[in-house]
């Protein structure tokens, strides 16, 4: 059973509505049991599982707040989207190893997401601009 683009968008707004209250446990609901989680980049590589994922979600919400995810673009497939989007919000810590000091931050996300038939997220790859979060964050 396909999901309509609806559907997947209520799933992938849910997902980062929890993001935006740093709400791991929402979060990781979103997640089917057995989530591929791949952070392209992310020095642990990617997870299998909501478990697997948990340690992302609760550095990520160590490292940024007040983020608001703005959707660019989606494009829909069977039980997939490709999600273009703008994070915006604070670093206080240390997103992705760069020193933030609580400045404001702003920079593109890729997701390439895919679903199970019960719209849980069952693949979930992200692609983030490094450059932006370096060159907004580098030391004056």
């Amino acid at each position: 059973m396909s999901l309509t683009p609806a559907e997947m968008d209520r799933w992938m707004d849910a997902h980062f509505g929890f993001e935006a209250r740093d709400d791991v446990e929402g979060v990781l609901a979103t997640l089917s049991e057995a989530a591929e989680h791949d952070i392209v980049g992310w020095p642990a590589g990617p997870t299998q599982g909501r478990e697997g994922a948990r340690p992302f979600y609760e550095q990520l919400f160590a490292d940024l707040s007040g983020g608001k995810v703005t959707p660019l673009r989606r494009l829909y497939g069977d039980n997939f989207m490709v999600d273009d989007s703008v994070w915006s919000g604070r670093a206080p810590g240390a997103p992705f190893g760069v020193g933030g000091g609580d400045r404001a931050l702003s920079f593109r996300l890729l997701h390439v997401v895919e679903f199970a038939d019960d719209g849980a997220i069952r693949r979930e790859n992200v692609w983030v601009d490094l450059g932006a979060i370096q060159q907004q964050l580098a030391a004056p």
